[in-house]
């Protein structure tokens, strides 16, 4: 972050080591290169909060400050959120809430000192790092606007909303008991703070009750390895213990991520999408760090063999969170499994990962989905209005700007190693995808009938350019005929001529897809203008 002649930055460390660097943010004079301050996330003797940590604090590794850092300008205050202790998963060596660790903390920009802090999880046993920015919103109370800052966090869709000046919650926390831990020596917080409002909106816990029945071949899956396990559940905030194996909600990489969070000020409404997946862990002994324990099963996603979450819908979710009163605004699922569609099942959303943006005209954009779909939503109503199909998963937040033409774009990032889970080893494209008005695109002229197929990029001369209409009831056909027998993102990630998107669906027609000869001829009119063959480079 930079801040009038200050290069600000936070430590990004490791989160296994039990030893190891400090994750300390600091600020250097970037016309000189010295350091000008330095914040201990980690108190020593002699500092505020000393004393959360046992003699933990001794040469402990993390926590780690790898998200975005967010300034305030005017008043000069850095807003930090800070990850979890070395030793994501065990930490009987370090008794103590362990400040400052999953913390929102307020810094002076220019000096370093403390303003105040906030922890979102205390002795940290889950890897529930805090690894979104904070976000800088306003709450309208009695007609008086309340600077405030808004966090998400993994654990089960909290969201906290905090006063800026002072980091109190604006709408109440309640500290609840949660579950003890069973392994040896290790002694987790009694209590945990939940927001008041807005409640949690995602599962918190889940019993053999609530596994999946989404498909019959899914819960049999599900079920046995259930069984088989002997896993448990015994509520919110239960530890990775030494007996059987422990499901986790929302787990490592569930609630919100690092994406974070969009707020529209006219509307007062905070949009969040967050992922319901479990983790599963064992802990045992660890041979490298005699007496201590490590979790053998670590990152482990609680899903079937397709990929299929294991509890019920919704796997992934997009909200609003009315700022002013904390009350949920609006939910939908976010994202869907075009085979499932073809089912008939509804949409169950999937897990996702990257943000939303807000446009001042009411428009949420994202993609973050499995599906690689990127979308725009209504941000009063929640109501689904577009979406286009990428190539690879936009696991990412996008951006909006303005061309030098006047036209608006909207960029999203798509692709990249893996998927959005980050349970994949597979290469993806990786790509910049940039949409803009259809009003302000020029379509190609027109040109003779019976042109030739281009191979440019755009519709084939002689086919008319298909209005917003034509292409979502193209789309709306093409999902119904084409995704019975495989997802329709296996077909369209290499674009092709008219002629060639003819002669699939001819292929796909002999092979015994189902539809009439108006459905097959409004597919190759949809799949010819949305999936042109592409420009060579």
């Amino acid at each position: 972050m930079i801040f009038k002649n200050l290069a600000i930055l936070g430590g990004s460390e490791g989160e296994n080591a039990f030893v190891g660097p400090p994750g300390d943010p600091q600020a250097f004079d970037v016309k000189t290169g010295k350091l000008v301050w330095r914040y201990r996330v980690v108190p020593q003797p002699g500092d505020p909060n000393f004393g959360t940590w046992g003699d933990g604090w001794k040469d402990r590794g993390g926590p780690a400050i790898w998200g975005l850092l967010t300034l305030d300008a005017e008043p000069g205050v850095v807003f930090l959120a800070t990850g979890n202790p070395g030793g994501s998963f065990y930490g009987g060596d370090r008794p103590g809430d362990n400040l400052y660790a999953v913390s929102v903390l307020a810094l002076d920009a220019t000096t370093g000192a403390y303003k105040w802090h906030y922890q979102t999880t205390r002795h940290d046993l889950f890897d529930a790092d805090l690894a979104a920015a904070p976000a800088l919103i306003e709450v309208v109370r009695d007609g008086k606007r309340i600077p405030a800052v808004a966090q998400i966090t993994k654990m089960g869709g909290m969201l906290f909303i905090l006063d800026r000046l002072t980091g109190k919650p604006i709408h109440g926390v309640e500290d609840r008991k949660v579950p003890p831990s069973n392994v040896p020596g290790e002694r987790s917080a009694a209590t945990q703070p939940f927001p008041l409002k807005p409640a949690p909106w995602a599962r918190l816990g889940m019993t053999k009750a609530d596994l999946t029945t989404v498909t019959p071949e899914s819960n049999r899956f599900c079920t046995a390895w259930w069984e088989k396990e002997q896993m448990y559940n015994d509520g919110p905030y239960t530890p990775y213990g030494v007996k059987g194996t422990t499901v986790v909600f929302s787990g490592t990489i569930g609630g919100g991520n690092w994406g974070g969070v969009a707020f529209s000020p006219p509307l007062g409404y905070v949009f969040v999408n967050t992922s319901n997946l479990a983790t599963l862990g064992r802990m045992a002994p660890d041979p490298q760090n005699p007496g201590k324990y490590r979790n053998d099963l670590a990152y482990t996603r609680f899903w079937d063999d397709n990929k299929y979450p294991c509890q019920q819908p919704p796997w992934g979710e997009l909200v609003a969170v009315n700022a002013n009163t904390g009350d949920i605004a609006w939910k939908i699922p976010l994202g869907v499994y075009p085979e499932l569609i073809a089912q008939g099942i509804p949409p169950t959303g999937t897990p996702n990962l990257g943000g939303p943006i807000v446009t001042a005209s009411g428009l949420v954009f994202i993609g973050a989905t499995k599906d690689a779909r990127f979308r725009a939503i209504d941000a009063k109503t929640g109501k689904e209005l577009w979406y286009g199909q990428l190539e690879a998963a936009g696991a990412a937040t996008p951006m909006t700007f303005q061309g030098r033409d006047g036209t608006q774009y909207v960029v999203i990032a798509a692709g990249g190693p893996g998927d959005t889970d980050r349970g994949g080893t597979e290469q993806y494209p990786q790509k910049l995808v940039a949409f803009a008005l259809l009003d302000r695109v020029k379509a190609p002229a027109a040109a003779p009938a019976g042109a030739a197929a281009s191979s440019s990029g755009s519709p084939a001369s002689g086919q008319a350019v298909l209005t917003p209409q034509a292409l979502a009831q193209g789309r709306t056909v093409t999902e119904r005929v084409c995704t019975s027998c495989h997802g329709l993102d296996a077909s369209v990630t290499v674009g092709r001529t008219a002629a060639a998107w003819k002669q699939v669906v001819e292929e796909m027609v002999a092979m015994g897809a189902q539809g009439s000869p108006e459905d097959f001829r409004l597919v190759t009119e949809y799949l010819s203008q949305a999936y042109p063959m592409k420009r060579d480079r």
